[in-house]
């Protein structure tokens, strides 16, 4: 059997992803396993400078005031796996897909190390100080991994650069 795919996501996958991963398992029979991180640490700095570089100021003020509600966290992370299963259905030798807690990054290394993995996928929104400082998921991964690490921009088809 083929060395499994892991794709860690911190949004719902869609079309793009979809024509992304297709592409990457074509000719290969690789089963996809999907991570979706539930209760994320919150960094409010970071966060309130990417939203405001993005524009998005009623956003960036927005996170300033908002309380962590770990039930709600844990529900739109149940939501964010089930509609990445359901956009990848059918694709490779089947998809799997699970909840991590804490880092991310750390749980994606962990599950490549058990499971024999030799590429990874990391999907996420642009954040644009941690993309700048190579500080974003996929660059992290790519350091902690040693294999292949492909970035996209959720709902964008456009690969970053890890």
């Amino acid at each position: 059997m083929t060395a499994p795919i892991l794709i860690l996501t911190e949004v719902a996958l869609g079309p793009a992803e979809r024509t992304a991963v297709s592409e990457l398992v074509e000719g290969i029979d690789a089963p996809l396993e999907v991570l979706v991180p539930s209760g994320r640490k919150r960094r409010l700095v970071v966060d309130f400078l990417d939203h405001l570089s993005m524009l998005e100021f009623g956003k960036a003020f927005e996170e300033l005031s908002s309380k962590s509600d770990p039930a709600a966290e844990r529900a739109v992370a149940e939501t964010a796996l089930n509609g990445s299963l359901a956009a990848l259905e059918g694709l490779g030798a089947g998809t799997t897909g699970s909840l991590v807690e804490g880092d991310p990054v750390a749980a994606l290394a962990e599950r490549a190390g058990a499971s024999g993995a030799t590429q990874a996928v990391v999907v996420t929104l642009p954040h644009a100080v941690e993309d700048t400082f190579h500080t974003d998921w996929a660059n992290q991964a790519q350091r902690k991994l040693g294999i292949p690490v492909l970035h996209l921009y959720a709902g964008t088809g456009f690969i970053g650069d890890s």
